[in-house]
This record gives C-alpha cells, structure tokens and sequence, in this order.
C-alpha cells in the first residue's frame, strides 16, 4: 500500500502553525455566507405573510422545491473547495483558479438544465406538493420566476468553493451580502406592487448582483483557458455523486423523524420543529469551523505533510469541541429559559422537556463530528463520508425513530434516533481521522 503523501524534508521540518485567528479569519466571514441566506428567507417570509394564508403556504411550497433541488448540489461548493485547497497547497494558485472555471461551467450546465425542468413542470410540482389549486397556482407562479436563477444560486456555490479554496471566504461573504442586501430592501416594495411575485422578483435580483461578482471575480483571477475540460468536469461529478448520496441519507433521516414525531401529536411535532430548527443553528456555526478546516486540510495536504494535516485537524477539532461545550454549557442552563422564547404552550414545552437535553448531548457529539467532517472533506475523502453517513442513517437514526413510534416512545425516542445517528458517524470519522488513511484517499 502507498504511504502517506509527503514532501520534502526541508518542508516538514519547518512545518508552518496555524493560528485561531487564523482560523477565525477563515470560519467568521464562512458562518457570515451560512446564516445570510436563512435571514432573508425569515424576512421573505413574514412579508409575505402579511398577504394571507395561501400566499404564505405558496412560499413554502415553492421554496420547499427549490430548496430540494439546490440543496442537492453542494458538491460544488465543498468538493470544489476540496480539490481547489489542495492545488493552492501545492503552490498552484493557477490551477486551484482554474477549477474553478469548470466548476463554474458544471454549474451553468447542471443549473440551466434544472431551472428547465422546474419552469416545465412547476404546476404539476406544486400541485403534488400543495394538493391545493389556489395554492399551487401561487408558487407556480412564483416557482417559474425564481427557478430562472437556480444556474446562478449553483454559479456563486461553485465561486464559494474555490474562493475557499485558495483561502478567502471574505469575497464570499462580501458578494453575498451585496446580493441579499438589495433583496431584502426590495421585497416589502415588490411584494406590495405584484404579490407574493414580487418576492420571486427580489430573489432573482439578489442572486443575478451575487452570481455577477463571483463571475467577475472569476474573470479577474482566471490565467489561462476558458475553455471546459471533460476531465476536471467529469472528477467533480464523481466528487458530486459521492456527496449528493451522502445528502440524500440526511434528508431520508430528517423526513422520518418529522413524520414520526408527527404521529405523536401537535405539541410533538411543534417541539420538535423548535428544537430542530435550533439544532439547523447550531449546526451552522459549527460548520463554519469545518468550512475552515476543509480549507487548511486542502492546503495541507498539497503543500506540506500528512503528518501536518493530521496535527492541524487534531488543533481544529480542539476548538470545535471547546465551541461546542460553550453551546452546550448555555443550552443547558437554559433548558428553562430558551425554548419559552418560542412558545407558551405546557404541552409543547413538556414534549420537550426530555429530548431537551439530547439536544444539549448532541451538540457536545457535533462538535467533533462536524470538525472531523471538514477534516475528511478537506482531504476529498468522499466516498468514505458517503458510506458512513449512510450506515449510520441506516443502522442509526432511521431504525431508531420508527422503533420510538413502535413502542410509543415519544419525542424523546425520536432525538434518540438522532443521537444514535450522530454517535455512529462519532465512531466512523474518529476512527478514520487516527488512520490517516483520509490523506491517501484525497491524493488518489
């Protein structure tokens, strides 16, 4: 078997630290571009809100969609981040650029030809999902507008990627605000002269002003050919399809666990909304720190040394965890406080009582999982990501909440699941970071 990727002694002698401003400097503009996007959305939302209950389920309907669509596609965010970072680490800024000009093609491609299928086929996807003729008519509408920009939401993915890639996730965080700022001074004005259209409009506008700076910074930093290359583009598909299954099982394990929690009652689901929703939050500002990990581990591993890369995940995974302990620490003394900030009802604040503090227990797991998940990404070991993720929703979280709904477990057998779900993928990617064999996987 080959050994693990190294360079030359007079590299790893000196082997470069990292600071945590550092990887601050990394992860803060990173958890920027993350949260960003969940905002408007609460903004879209409540305007338009105010025009009814049918206009109100129409967005949801229609963004459900969307989101589903683009959510999907992530790769070409992270893989590209993966093989840009490790280039960049290498020294090959020029090339670590110039994946980004095929990743950014894979998504012109892959966008136009969704953004076909949503215009086509909204009605009948609205109508499936809505089961309401004036309410699919509705995101119809507003499906057939904003579906327009879903080759400029893959674009600025794919400019995430390799912005991160060579080690600036200020420009991502930039672009993003100069698209979503506009969105969200025009959306109340939209919305009142054309309707729940008219948040359609504001969309497409902040995404084109967001798309066109990742382009024309691409076109600034680009040397060389614009030309696709069948090869880089068909090594990220790859990439792609390894990372879309991986999204699939998280979906799979969410939607059962709502529908379970579901089958227990109004005040059940309502818990669990509230505290997966909390949940999505944390996960967010720890993924921030993955994001920069992913970063360092490309570099690392294309510049200086296995060894390095394993001793900077080790640094990362310290501070996640320290992160997370914090979260923890201030979840759980506010296990009385925080969620009566979302409702007043006895009954949903008794369904969440319990899983509570499964919540609290979670977010000490995540800090590791997540930080070790940047690790991997970083080193391009997807397919090892792919499968264990997969295992663990299968022999995890999936069998554990439909056990809860077989022996009337509650809510509290539903976080379980999750539980179960997030300490397989503890075992899983402790187990392979120790290995070193991620450093490998990356370099084949």
């Amino acid at each position: 078997m080959a050994s693990s990727p190294t360079v030359s002694s007079a590299q790893t002698g000196n082997q470069p630290t990292v600071s945590i401003a550092e990887i601050l400097a990394l992860a803060l503009p990173a958890l920027g571009v993350l949260a960003a996007p969940p905002l408007y959305l609460l903004l879209d939302t409540a305007v338009v809100g105010r025009l009814g209950e049918h206009d109100l389920a129409a967005l949801g309907a229609a963004t459900t969609i969307q989101a589903q669509v683009t959510t999907q596609l992530t790769f070409l965010s992270y893989g590209t981040t993966a093989r840009s970072a490790r280039l960049f680490g290498a020294g090959r800024r020029k090339d670590a650029i110039a994946e980004g000009v095929q990743a950014t093609w894979v998504a012109l491609a892959v966008g136009i030809g969704l953004a076909t299928l949503i215009v086509v086929f909204a009605p009948a996807l609205t109508m499936w999902l809505a089961d309401d003729p004036v309410v699919a008519h509705e995101a119809t509408l507003w499906l057939r507008v904003a579906g327009c920009g879903v080759p400029l939401i893959l674009a600025t993915m794919a400019g995430n990627g390799w912005l991160r890639g060579i080690q600036n996730t200020r420009l991502p965080l930039v672009f993003t605000l100069l698209g979503i700022v506009p969105a969200a001074l025009l959306v109340p004005l939209l919305v009142h002269r054309f309707g729940i259209v008219g948040s359609a409009y504001a969309n497409l506008i902040g995404e084109i002003i967001t798309a066109i700076g990742f382009l024309l910074c691409l076109y600034k930093m680009h040397d060389g050919s614009w030309k696709p290359d069948g090869t880089i583009m068909k090594k990220q598909l790859v990439m792609g399809r390894d990372l879309i299954a991986r999204s699939l099982s998280f979906q799979v394990a969410f939607v059962s666990a709502a529908a379970v929690a579901a089958r227990f009652g109004a005040a059940s689901l309502g818990a669990h909304q509230i505290m997966l929703q909390l949940w999505s939050f944390i996960s967010m500002v720890l993924d921030s720190l993955a994001i920069a990990a992913q970063t360092l581990i490309g570099a690392a591993l294309g510049g200086i040394s296995a060894s390095h890369a394993h001793a900077l995940g080790k640094k990362i995974l310290a501070w996640s965890a320290v992160l997370a302990a914090i979260i923890a620490a201030i979840f759980g003394m506010g296990a009385s406080v925080i969620p009566r900030i979302f409702t007043t009802a006895d009954t949903v604040l008794a369904a969440m009582h319990y899983p509570w503090w499964m919540l609290v227990a979670a977010i000490l797991i995540g800090g590791v999982v997540f930080a070790l998940d940047g690790v991997l990404l970083g080193a391009g070991d997807v397919v090892f990501l792919r499968n264990a993720t997969m295992l663990s929703a299968l022999l995890g979280f999936i069998p554990g909440v439909w056990l809860a709904y077989h022996f009337d477990l509650g809510l509290t057998g539903v976080w379980g699941g999750l539980l179960a779900f997030l300490l397989l993928r503890l075992g899983f990617v402790v187990w392979r970071f120790q290995s070193l064999r991620w450093a490998r996987a990356g370099a084949e």
